[in-house]
């Protein structure tokens, strides 16, 4: 009982110091502008539709590669029944030829790096 001013103080403490980021970036911080990126031209739809692949390609190349490669199998069917060939080289880059205006861009933003490169070709294209 002759602790409580410490554990409040404690408790106090931890709460400022657990709440930090949220608190701060709300006061002092804004989030920077989204990257401008460059779409392909020519080019009306990708696989699916601009949310999806915004939110979910990792998981889709991810996807795609565990099929072709576990499975062998080769074709992939969008949500609005168009076929499309699961390779990153023959079907993505083929309308996302600039990895420094299209991939980058995004990749740079968000602070990821993706294992991509790793074993594909890096597009050239400019």
């Amino acid at each position: 009982m002759y602790d409580t001013g410490k554990i409040l103080a404690g408790l106090v403490a931890f709460i400022v110091v657990a709440t930090f980021p949220l608190w701060f970036t709300n006061l002092f911080g804004s989030p920077s502008a989204r990257p401008v990126l460059e779409l392909p031209k020519g080019e009306k739809k990708c696989v699916e539709d601009t949310e999806y692949m915004r939110h979910w390609h990792m998981n889709m190349l991810d996807q795609w590669r565990n099929e072709v490669v576990r499975e062998g199998k080769r074709m992939y069917v969008s949500s609005d029944g168009r076929k499309f060939e699961m390779s990153l080289n023959k079907n993505c880059l083929k309308c996302h030829e600039s990895r420094a205006k299209f991939c980058d861009r995004c990749h740079n933003y968000m602070a990821v790096d993706p294992y991509c490169w790793d074993c594909h070709v890096t597009p050239t294209g400019e």
